[in-house]
């Protein structure tokens, strides 16, 4: 039979057991944070391998996993090409005509001037081959960038030109003339950046150059997935699709996943924007 334990050494006995279980918990929070720090690091390496994808300029692309939420059929991607020129302004961009009758121009030399009205709001029509979609314009959170859509809006830019790069639960995007991931309208303008988490499914940003600042042109993109949603806030937020939404979910059904050998989501069928039209007030 083991001897009774002393009433100090009882105190003692519970003491070492009590340290014990500290220096388990304390372990065990430990474990957990470091746990947490690789789920937080492996998230971001995603997303800012998905973010590099928006802006175009050849850098890697995510594995299709990170991006893509909507099942692929295996089929061949389609021919784009570039739209036909138009008019070319080699000197100050005037504003064009509020009821769309400016010559179809496709060429500038600088950016324009500030065009809007302070006191109205502006939405856009965009009509596609697969139908419309709205985007209510925030001209007051991102004003220049507002600004230089409707005015390339206005002088008919966007007319003709095909969505170059559709990634299933990402983003749909548009605005090159080229068709390729690099054109623009001969111009750069700053950025207008929201705050960290301000994407939300229909949201519209600018595409840029790499993440390069300041490098806004006229390329643009809808977001379609959670993986839009959680970019960085490296794009500038100028709207947010209000009505057509499944216009833009039927535009997202022809792209593809990103992969190493397509970081461009190359769509399967050609959908080209026909006009956008400015409203306002």
């Amino acid at each position: 039979m083991a001897p009774v334990p002393t009433q100090n050494q009882r105190r003692q006995r519970e003491n070492r057991a009590a340290r014990a279980a500290a220096a388990a918990a304390r372990k065990q929070k430990k474990d957990q944070r470091k746990k947490l720090a690789i789920v937080v690091f492996t998230a971001m390496v995603l997303i800012l391998g998905v973010s590099v994808f928006v802006a175009g300029g050849g850098k890697k692309a995510p594995d299709a996993a990170s991006t893509s939420t909507v099942p692929q059929v295996a089929r061949p991607p389609a021919v784009l090409t570039a739209v036909p020129p138009g008019a070319a302004i080699t000197g100050d961009t005037p504003c064009p005509k509020g009821d769309g009758t400016s010559a179809r121009t496709t060429s500038f030399a600088k950016p324009p001037p500030m065009c809007l009205s302070p006191a109205r709001t502006y939405t856009a029509v965009v009509n596609t081959t697969k139908g419309n979609f709205t985007i209510a314009l925030d001209a007051k959170a991102a004003p220049n960038t507002v600004n230089n859509f409707v005015v390339l809006a206005r002088y008919h830019f966007y007319d003709g030109i095909a969505f170059h790069r559709i990634i299933p639960g990402f983003v749909v995007q548009g605005g090159d003339p080229l068709a390729t991931g690099s054109g623009g309208p001969g111009y750069k303008f700053d950025d207008e950046l929201p705050k960290a988490g301000s994407y939300k499914i229909g949201s519209v940003a600018m595409a840029n150059s790499g993440q390069n600042t300041n490098t806004n042109g006229s390329q643009f993109f809808v977001i379609t997935g959670d993986a839009g949603v959680a970019l960085p806030p490296y794009y500038s937020l100028f709207g947010t699709v209000t009505e057509g939404l499944e216009v833009v979910k039927a535009i997202e059904a022809a792209g593809t996943p990103a992969t190493a050998a397509d970081p461009g989501g190359k769509p399967t069928e050609v959908i080209k924007i026909s006009s956008v039209t400015i409203r306002e007030a």
